[in-house]
């Protein structure tokens, strides 16, 4: 007699997983982290913050927002310290392995070194950046700093920002103030209950004239009550979507003074006089936006690498059904249409993961190169242009990115079926967590159409003959708008379809606005008529260049099993997002319609090939299950072990029920015998037969 084959543990299935991979999964993992070093820092990293009490994880669902602003601010004692002993690279590395662990915490630990402190480095002069590190703002003992930009009624419109700044010669201040409720600083975190000083963006206000926004170092609080200093009034905006650690607050100024050095002046300078001296290169301000753009690149990837893992690991240990005779069911890996679900992802994750490795080397080399530039460098318009372009393609990509990345932890969620759900598949405090990146530092499809600006532009320069900077230099190719598939879907054909079809959805905004000058528009108007035409022309040029830096980054690489399946990879992202885009393709002739049938059996076949080293190359990303947090993404595969304890642990039976007598108890014990029944009380029924008998007689009388 044949006894059926008993089915795989998920422990023993995920181990089947990572059999004989034909790859070498701790090669892969460096080439995706930049460098050896970079791995072995991350993993100290990891270890270190697992072993840490403040960085408990586990709990962290069932947490209060007060339990969680606490338990942030104990996190801080520790960072302090890294943040003064260790290298700036060093320290950026351990910064972005905890934005993935615990965003509230990095964002909130961000305000106070990556936006105020950054706020002083892009735009203090040398003697006010140490004043206030002497201060203390590196070590928070005496500043402890946050970023007031954002006001109730301006967001994204920094220029129309409202609060005021108007220099008082007699006593050499600033007054600052809110004039009306719309100028209420919002959002400002750390304002509600952590921060000392801010950095307020203000109108400044000189002899009656407005010099548009500047920089202005305000105290909020006294450091040694913490008692709000006069004129100042703070609250709390309350619990938000996600991120709750942080303490975000509103902020109103009454005619605050502040002394006239405490205004940032590396660029505009205001003498004892009164005397304003504005920036011969007011370009140079973009360099300070370029910083927080770069880092959402890549914390986009890490944040949707995260999401993967669970989902990925999760879908090879879940079995649903089975298929054919096969008596053990059927892992949701195995499903093509599960393949599809997944790895286009994957290849999505893995490419702007190496966009953001190739985008932080361009910001350092073009902050270098800001900071050592002179007004009169002979090479100063083609480093302004290089910082347009950086800075246009940088808003471009956060947008997309941060789309791409909340896109994919949604999907990964889905995929988990009803346990992605739970609170404790950690997807739902993942995607709270992460909305928010798409619409702060620049709302995403203001940055994509800020994007679809500059790209009108270059497509100007280069029918006036002018050589355009790298990211967009196949606009000086005419050739490029009528090119043809060969039809090998190599990564050269993929690459060169992508700049086709960029080169056209921008020649087709570029025309558009043109027409609109001609007719007599502004060139304001004209290029928000053309809205839509600019945002798919960032859309398509954005997808392209990512395509194009993955691939230069995988061809620099030496030939080798793991350059092998990353070219896979490529050829997986480039295809897919040819198929998802198809109809640009098709419009602009670069693919016929049997070609694009063709990009789908592709897809399919690449999707396939992925799946066969799923869980090695997802075990590349190097995410340990204290980061991931997440029962369903277990490292060994315990899913259903982990997912039981962790639910059990985290809601224990109470020994009395908390409301059964107040309110259970009632609804039971109702006695339904003592309801009153109106119509036996009215003796309706008897009443009715009566009036029956009353129609009958009157009947019979008429007849």
């Amino acid at each position: 007699m044949a006894f059926p084959r008993p089915k795989p543990t998920t422990m023993e299935t995920l181990a089947m997983e990572r059999a004989n991979p034909p790859f070498n999964i701790r090669k892969l993992s460096i080439a995706m982290h930049g460098s050896e070093k970079a791995l072995v820092l991350k993993e100290k990293f990891m270890a270190e913050i697992a072993r840490h009490p403040a960085f408990k994880l586990s709990d962290i669902h069932d947490l209060s927002k007060d339990e969680l602003r606490e338990r942030t601010m104990e996190k801080f004692a520790s960072m302090v310290y890294f943040v003064t002993t260790e290298s700036l690279e060093t320290f950026s590395l351990r910064m972005q392995l905890i934005g993935i662990a615990d965003p509230s915490f990095w964002t909130r630990f961000g305000v106070a070194y990556g936006l105020f402190l950054g706020a002083l480095r892009s735009g203090a002069t040398p003697n006010q950046l140490s004043y206030w590190i002497d201060k203390g703002v590196l070590g928070l003992n005496g500043v402890i700093g946050c970023f007031a930009m954002t006001e109730l009624a301006h967001g994204s419109n920094v220029a129309g920002l409202e609060t005021t700044a108007t220099f008082d010669r007699d006593s050499d201040t600033f007054v600052i103030h809110t004039p009306h409720l719309g100028a209420t600083k919002w959002w400002i975190g750390g304002a509600a209950s952590t921060a000392t000083h801010a950095a307020v963006f203000a109108q400044m206000i000189v002899d009656g004239k407005k010099y548009g926004v500047k920089t202005f170092v305000t105290q909020l609080r006294d450091t040694k009550t913490f008692q709000l200093l006069p004129g100042v009034t703070i609250g709390d905006i309350g619990k938000k979507m996600g991120r709750d650690g942080i303490d975000n607050g509103y902020i109103q100024f009454t005619y605050v003074r502040v002394p006239r050095a405490h205004m940032l002046m590396k660029h505009t300078q205001v003498s004892r006089d009164g005397l304003v001296t504005e920036p011969p290169l007011a370009q140079l301000t973009y360099g300070a936006l370029l910083g927080g753009r770069t880092s959402m690149v890549a914390d986009s990837s890490n944040s949707a690498k995260k999401a993967l893992t669970v989902a990925v690991r999760y879908a090879a240990v879940r079995r649903q059904f089975s298929s054919g005779k096969n008596e053990i069911e059927t892992q949701l890996l195995d499903y093509p249409i599960h393949q599809r679900r997944l790895m286009p992802l994957v290849a999505q994750a893995v490419a702007m993961g190496f966009t953001g490795l190739r985008l932080q080397v361009m910001y350092e080399q073009m902050t270098q190169a800001l900071d050592t530039m002179e007004p009169n460098d002979p090479n100063l318009n083609d480093i302004l242009d290089k910082l347009k372009e950086t800075h246009a393609t940088s808003a471009g990509l956060k947008a997309f990115c941060t789309w791409a990345c909340l896109d994919t932890i949604d999907k990964c969620r889905q995929s988990c079926g009803g346990h992605g759900y739970s609170a404790y598949s950690n997807f739902p405090l993942m995607y709270a967590d992460f909305a928010v990146q798409c619409t702060w530092e620049g709302d995403n499809t203001i940055l994509s159409l800020q994007a679809g600006r500059s790209l009108v532009g270059a497509w100007g320069g280069a029918i006036k003959g002018k050589k355009l900077a790298p990211g967009v230099a196949y606009l000086n190719d005419p050739a490029i708008l009528t090119a043809k598939s060969d039809s090998s879907l190599s990564l050269s054909d993929i690459q060169r379809a992508w700049q086709c079809v960029a080169a056209n959805v921008i020649k087709k905004a570029a025309e558009e606005y043109v027409s609109h000058l001609k007719s007599g528009k502004s060139k304001d108007q004209a290029m928000e008529i053309c809205s839509q035409s600019r945002f798919i022309a960032a859309k398509v040029h954005t997808v392209g260049y990512i395509f194009r830096l993955f691939r230069e980054a995988v061809e620099e690489m030496d030939d080798n099993e793991e350059t092998k399946l990353l070219k896979t990879v490529a050829r997986l992202y480039g295809l897919w997002q040819i198929e998802e885009q198809q109809g640009y393709f098709l419009k602009y002739g670069y693919f016929t319609a049997q070609q694009i049938d063709k990009v789908q059996d592709y897809v399919d076949k690449l999707c396939a090939e992925v799946r066969g080293v799923a869980i090695p190359l997802i075990d590349s990303f190097a995410l340990s299950d204290h980061i991931i947090n997440s029962p369903l993404g277990k490292w060994d595969g315990s899913v259903y072990e982990s997912y039981f304890a962790q639910v059990q642990a985290a809601n224990p039976t109470p020994k009395e029920h908390p409301y059964f007598n107040r309110l259970i108890k009632p609804l039971l014990d109702r006695q339904n015998e003592d309801m009153e029944d109106p119509g036996e009380a009215m003796a309706l029924e008897e009443e009715l037969k009566e009036l029956e008998e009353e129609r009958k007689e009157a009947a019979s009388s008429k007849k």
